[in-house]
């Protein structure tokens, strides 16, 4: 019979190593030889990784298609500010980074949640009378989409299910189906500016659903909710005793003629997980500085959800703590005129894009209120030769050098997103080569009927 000693080496400042020495009584057995198995080469990817599906990526690698190089392309598919360079962040933003880079103080590792100071100064931005905030209702993340990560984690388990808007960000349900978790997809509609079907969300709710995702200010629709509405989707969270995970990530980035509410200020007793950052509203997304804030006024997450997150932020053991030395001053130094400046720059662009598109035959721009971007309707029927939006973004590319991106990467298909941080010439030549296009291409009633029997 054989026998086995395991010897455990450690001391001093090292981990013990497993030194296992097999012995027999008979043959001694070799490495790499054991009974009955032969060695062979068994490498496969996780089942995790087999989930993960980006249909924005999906979509967009399969458009194989060329611009047209008579004309300079221009892109208006990507959320970043940042790539014209007409929308730089504020030097008080910069100049925090600077100063904290040189100080050499903030080289090391954080607390996985992020340094005490810099939740206190996040809590203190954010806490109003209405959702109180302390240092310990803040999580530091890196960046608004591990802020959703970390709140779906914490809030979902594999076979639970999860409320998302339609059309809606897709990272929500790329991370979902990552982990197992069902998405159910509730209507947003565009008669009413993009308003929830409150009697579809509601409708959806089963003993499985396990949180509601409520994106105010949108992407991709550009819409911002009023109060009443907002109160109105709290209303159907009470009942049916489902949590909200808020992606704010576009708070307070509202047109002037609009009021940006926050939803946990008007909530009583629904617990939210808002999930907000940097990216956007000071216009550094590659800084990779997000936050969960946690509102919990009836303490029911209670001591769960708060220790989950802290279990489940130690996974990458915080953000970047030179961004973090910042926050204090990036918060409660940049001057407001910033922010009046890049939203009447957006708020420019998008009347102008509205206007434009709005005379155009065949398109119907559905109206913006705030964030970056604009969502416009195709009347297919008048371009019967595109079978969808994905055909007819295809050919906006290879004809005009447009680029926008289908709103079937949005679960919503026949309309395409508009994104407005692009300088404003630009803007007005996109939409002057989307008219030559779509006068190209339209039928009337009369003429797509002729094409459809020519088929």
């Amino acid at each position: 019979m054989d026998s086995y000693l395991i010897q455990v080496n450690g001391h001093g400042d090292h981990a013990p190593m497993l030194d296992v020495h097999l012995k027999s009584t008979g043959n001694t057995i070799s490495p790499g030889k054991a009974k009955g198995r032969k060695p062979r080469w068994a490498v496969r990817a996780s089942e995790m990784s087999k989930k993960t599906f980006n249909p924005v990526r999906a979509i967009v690698d399969s458009m194989k298609v060329e611009p047209n190089p008579k004309k300079a392309m221009i892109s208006l598919s990507l959320g970043d500010p940042t790539v014209f360079g007409n929308l730089p962040t504020n030097d008080e933003v910069t100049r925090a980074v600077k100063e904290v880079l040189d100080s050499g103080q903030y080289n090391g590792y954080a607390p996985s949640v992020g340094y005490q100071s810099c939740r206190e100064a996040v809590a203190a931005y954010y806490n109003c009378p209405e959702a109180p905030l302390k240092a310990q209702d803040v999580i530091l993340t890196s960046g608004c989409s591990q802020a959703i990560e970390l709140a779906l984690a914490v809030l979902a388990n594999p076979g639970q299910n999860i409320l998302v808007p339609r059309p809606g960000f897709s990272l929500y349900k790329t991370l979902a189906l990552s982990m197992g978790i069902e998405v159910k997809l509730y209507n947003l509609l565009p008669e009413k500016a993009w308003e929830i079907d409150l009697e579809h969300l509601e409708s959806l709710v089963d003993d499985k659903t396990a949180c509601l995702i409520v994106n105010n200010p949108s992407n991709p629709c550009g819409s911002v909710f009023s109060k009443s509405h907002l109160q109105e989707i709290l209303a159907v969270a009470s009942r049916q005793c489902v949590p909200i995970l808020a992606d704010e990530i576009y708070g307070d980035m509202v047109f002037a003629d609009c009021k940006y509410e926050p939803i946990a200020t008007l909530s009583t007793n629904v617990p939210i997980l808002s999930c907000g950052g940097l990216a956007k509203r000071w216009l550094v997304p590659g800084w990779r500085m997000g936050w969960i804030l946690i509102h919990d006024r009836r303490d029911i997450f209670g001591n769960e959800i708060r220790d989950g997150l802290l279990r489940l932020s130690q996974r990458i053991l915080g953000p970047c703590t030179i961004v973090q030395g910042a926050l204090e001053r990036i918060l409660h130094r940049t001057p407001p005129e910033f922010y009046h400046n890049t939203l009447s720059i957006l708020k420019s662009n998008a009347d102008l894009c509205y206007a434009a598109l709005s005379a155009i035959p065949g398109l119907q721009p559905v109206r913006p209120a705030g964030a970056m971007y604009l969502m416009v309707e195709i009347e297919m029927e008048h371009f019967p030769e595109f079978e969808n939006d994905v055909e007819f973004t295809e050919r906006l590319i290879s004809e005009q050098s447009v680029f926008c991106l289908p709103a079937t990467c949005f679960e919503y298909p026949n309309f395409f997103r508009v994104v407005i941080t692009v300088p404003e010439e630009m803007i007005l030549e996109a939409c002057s080569r989307i008219q030559e296009f779509c006068e190209m291409h339209y039928q009337g009633a009369e003429g797509a009927q002729d094409l459809e029997c020519d088929k």
